[in-house]
């Protein structure tokens, strides 16, 4: 089959580039219509109870996780001058499209009691806005008596104040939504610039955006590192810049066509799939590493150009299939999950793995048939005496000192397997984000002063309709929320029981001393006064439902980390809940928000990686028993790629590195790359066992001269090009690229010197039994004058 494959692709040569060159511009055609996700990727599948509670709590409420915060903490702000500025300032902001609304301390309004209608106003605090300094200082004397405020607006202690910029959701989701964000910017610096007053940002919209521009554009520059780093080993590998040329057309095209299945199958370009382009250019090279020192290996043999591009897809078209394979494998098992990001990733990366193997077995024959000879210079690499020294070192070793490696890989084993139980599985809302940016300080700053700006909703149910009149059950919700502000999580919570409290302040003049949950008494009065406030339907639709039958209690926290976050809410916040708001009275209640939901959805994440991780294994395993045959063959090429794993997993527990999305996904990829030195250096060991029926310790020997070079060649590749992601600004993109480069790498030593080991140790062999690789002969080969011209030949 492979001599035909090869006899096909040589003859018809010049067709093969024509197609494959119509089929890379229609994928550069289908390329242009994917765009950037820009809406939060849902990891909670939606049929998870939580994530269907929580879309209709937003059809319900809205969203809660629109809100930018603009802050400042300098005494200079309530300065006449530069308190006009901040006023004028949300103010710009609003005219900005895409924002709903921007209230900052210079728009509050106070609730006022008009006994003679008998209803509450609402009146702004700074309307006219102040003309002296002296009148400025008593409006905000006032300000701070409201105590519904406190907390949210300004910090009463430390007088700190923010600007809350409400930002439409339907933007958040286009790629709009930067130019909102840089608008909103832009004015900010302009007020910074004109008041010499530092701002801070956070919130949400910020946060996602500013990291996902970020991400961005570290991922365009780490694909031009990648290509720039795999162009420089390739040259100082084969001394050739063809060599180095063509391999990278390859890749080249590969993320075209990347984009163009994007482009053909509708999807976006998530953080996961951006990450595709930098990976298929490292993990693409191999294959031309393999074909072009195959291709050199058997020139120098006979030094027959055509004859030897031939040999290069009879013998390893096949080990490079399946090492693609393998390969795709190892991205292919995240198509199992019932996360969509993932399957996403899955379902492109395995697709263009596949292409990838395609074009390299087509075009490396293809292009070098039409170049000249290799040169003397090209095939020195061949003869390399450090690296020829190097694989010297290893057959010494196999052949002489596997004890020595036997006990070394155990000693690794043992310590591996400890630091795997101190593994910690964690992850945080702002993951990742480098300790002395600018976006860490300013959370700091929010999390400091407004004790965090991230949202946790809480919704009491009281069980029946108009249930929320019931003054026996607002006084448990009352109850229920002292409770929770009684932690210092967060500001004090918003709710209708809130707005009660400042109801009866403003009922009793303003004074802060009456800022406090009604008595029995007192509640029919301020209901009646509440039945004509202005802004009843606002309030009606924040924190009531329609049937008055829900109470929405909202929270803003700080990025606590999932750990601290599944505590807070089952052992901190359940207890409260179960007693101030038990379900025998009727009372149900649901802990939701994006907060909540994220974190959930970082665990399933991890959940299904870990699935992924297993699934992996066993469909490699399968492969090599298809391929080999026998159990104790698969044990033998399985195991010296799960070490590298276990010793990664073990670094991680060590030094303290949490396992988060970022880190899981290293596995599952890993596996798939570095199994595939394995099946190259066990696909030679077959044919030299099987082909020339040599002795086992012979086999072993030679196939580790033979495949040792592109084993090498590969691993040095894979880990530079992995190691470049360490130069990352976002811990995530350091944790895949350190590990995974460290991962290959021990995976490389593993399969030079455990494999070869194992099976001088273990592997005995019945030749009766059929190998998976052809048994070669020379004499069935298709005659290079039936190939090409006569004039070439």
């Amino acid at each position: 089959m492979w001599s035909k494959l090869a006899r096909f692709i040589l003859v018809y040569r010049l067709p093969l580039l024509i197609v494959i060159l119509l089929l890379t511009a229609f994928m550069g055609y289908m390329s242009r219509g994917v765009e950037r996700a820009y809406d939060y990727a849902a990891v909670v599948p939606d049929k998870d109870p939580d994530m269907q509670y929580f879309k209709f709590f937003k059809q319900k409420y809205g969203e809660d996780g629109n809100i930018l915060a603009i802050g400042v903490h300098d005494s200079s702000i309530y300065r006449l001058d530069n308190f006009r500025a901040w006023a004028a300032l949300a103010r710009k902001l609003e005219t900005i499209d895409g924002v709903e609304r921007a209230i900052s301390i210079a728009h509050l309004q106070y609730l006022h009691k008009d006994t003679a209608a008998g209803v509450f106003r609402f009146r702004p605090i700074f309307d006219p806005m102040p003309n002296t300094q002296q009148a400025l200082d008593s409006l905000l004397s006032f300000t701070r008596q409201l105590r519904f405020y406190s907390g949210q607006v300004f910090n009463q202690a430390t007088g700190a104040t923010v600007l809350l910029v409400s930002i439409d959701k339907q933007v958040l989701n286009t790629a709009y939504r930067e130019t909102v964000i840089r608008r909103i910017e832009e004015a900010c610096e302009a007020f910074q610039k004109q008041t010499n007053i530092e701002i801070h940002y956070a919130g949400l919209p910020y946060v996602r955006s500013t990291m996902a521009t970020k991400v961005t554009d570290e991922l365009n520059l780490f694909l031009i590192l990648s290509v720039l780093t795999t162009a420089t080993v390739l040259f100082l590998f084969f001394r050739s810049f063809k060599a180095v040329l063509f391999p990278l057309i390859i890749i080249g095209i590969i993320i075209t066509w990347t984009l163009g299945w994007m482009g053909i199958l509708h999807y976006q370009i998530t953080l996961l799939t951006g990450l595709l382009p930098p990976i298929l250019v490292v993990i693409g090279i191999p294959n031309a590493v393999y074909m072009l020192t195959k291709y050199h290996q058997e020139f120098k043999k006979h030094g027959n150009k055509i004859l030897a591009l031939v040999r290069v897809i009879q013998k390893i078209g096949v080990v490079t299939l399946i090492t693609n394979t393998t390969t795709a494998v190892g991205f292919g098992v995240l198509m199992s999950t019932n996360i969509a990001i993932l399957r996403e990733f899955g379902v492109v990366a395995s697709i263009n793995i596949f292409c990838t193997f395609l074009l390299s077995i087509i075009l490396i024959p293809v292009f070098f048939s039409y170049l000249p000879e290799p040169k003397s210079r090209h095939l020195r690499h061949l003869d390399g005496r450090m690296l020829n020294g190097l694989i010297n070192t290893f057959v010494h070793w196999v052949t002489h000192k596997r004890p020595y490696i036997y006990a070394v890989v155990l000693v690794l084993l043992g310590l591996s397997i400890y630091g795997t139980y101190k593994i910690r599985a964690i992850s945080y809302m702002v993951d990742d984000i480098p300790e002395h940016s600018r976006l860490r300080r300013d959370l700091a700053f929010f999390e400091k002063h407004f004790k965090g700006v991230m949202p946790l909703e809480i919704v009491v149910n009281t069980g029946k309709p108009k249930g929320t009149r019931s003054y026996s059950r607002l006084k448990k919700i009352n109850e229920f929320q002292n409770a929770l502000d009684s932690i210092g999580i967060s500001p004090p919570a918003l709710s209708m029981i809130t707005f009660l409290k400042a109801a009866r302040q403003a009922f009793y003049n303003q004074d802060s001393a009456y800022y406090d949950f009604p008595s029995n008494r007192e509640l029919p009065f301020l209901m009646r006064y509440l039945k004509g406030e202005e802004d009843k339907s606002a309030l009606t639709r924040s924190f009531l439902d329609s049937t008055e039958q829900e109470v929405r209690i909202s929270m803003k926290i700080a990025d606590i980390g999932s750990v601290s976050m599944d505590s807070l809410i089952h052992q901190v916040i359940a207890p409260k809940i179960k007693r101030y708001l038990p379900e025998k009275e009727g009372f149900k209640v649901h802990i939701t928000g994006t907060t909540p939901i994220f974190i959930k959805g970082n665990s399933y994440l991890i959940r299904n990686l870990k699935q992924s991780i297993l699934l992996a294994f066993v469909l490699i395993a399968f492969i090599m028993g298809l391929l080999f045959r026998s159990v104790r063959m698969v044990l033998v090429s399985v195991v010296p790629n799960f070490i590298p794993l276990l010793i990664t997993a073990g670094i991680m527990g060590w030094f303290g590195i949490p396992l988060k999305p970022s880190t899981a996904l290293i596995f599952s990829i890993a596996f798939g790359i570095a199994v595939d030195d394995a099946i190259h250096y066990l696909a030679r060991f077959r044919s030299e066992l099987f082909s020339r029926r040599v002795s086992v310790q012979e086999a072993v020997v030679v196939s580790l001269r033979e495949t040792g070079q592109g084993m090498v060649y590969t691993s040095i590749i894979l880990f530079f090009g992995f190691v470049i992601f360490v130069g990352s600004n976002f811990g995530g993109t350091v944790a895949l690229g350190l590990l995974t480069s460290l991962t290959l790498f021990t995976a490389m030593l593993t399969n030079l010197i455990l494999l070869p080991s194992l099976l001088l140790s273990f592997d005995k062999y019945d030749r009766r039994r059929l190998a998976w690789t052809e048994s070669y002969d020379e004499s069935k080969e298709p005659k290079t004058s039936t190939i090409t011209s006569e004039k070439e030949t």
